[in-house]
């Protein structure tokens, strides 16, 4: 039994629809695969960026944690520059733009708050800053700390 050339038209335009049909749903399912990954990718970045974001905060809480530690640990001259006040001992200066002032004051670093510090324009008679006055003695220019522990008494 032969088909007619209509029959085999037919069959072929039937195959042809089929063949279409399956491309097609392969486009679609290629398509869905590909937003899929999309958004897996999407979700990807967004959480790296939430991790990134998350370190960065813990660095910024773990230095305000040190600094404030660290602030309120005592200085390694604390006891001298309290010793250095309650024997007398006043340092004259001009912090604002003297750098021997500036830099005897960095000798004591965090423990400088200890010491009795004065403006020179509050003692008549300074001619060099910083000026240290102990015991009614003056001593111009920054002195070293065996110095000021030996007229003072205090241990460095």
């Amino acid at each position: 039994m032969e088909l007619s050339k209509r029959e085999k038209r037919k069959l072929r335009l039937e195959k042809l629809r089929q063949e279409s049909h399956e491309a097609q749903k392969e486009h679609e399912q290629r398509l869905e695969h590909q937003k899929q990954f999309e958004a897996s990718q999407e979700k990807s970045k967004k959480t790296k960026y939430y991790v990134i974001g998350a370190v960065i905060v813990v660095l910024i809480l773990s230095i305000i944690t040190y600094s404030a530690y660290s602030m309120g640990k005592p200085s390694a001259y604390d006891s001298f520059a309290k010793c250095l006040t309650e024997k007398g001992a006043v340092m004259y200066g001009a912090m604002d733009w003297c750098k021997y002032t500036q830099g005897q004051k960095a000798m004591f670093g965090k423990s400088f708050k200890y010491i009795n510090y004065h403006d020179f324009s509050e003692l008549q008679g300074i001619k060099k800053t910083p000026t240290w006055v102990i015991s009614g003695q003056w001593y111009e220019n920054v002195q070293t700390f065996d110095k000021l522990a030996s007229l003072t008494g205090c241990k460095i």
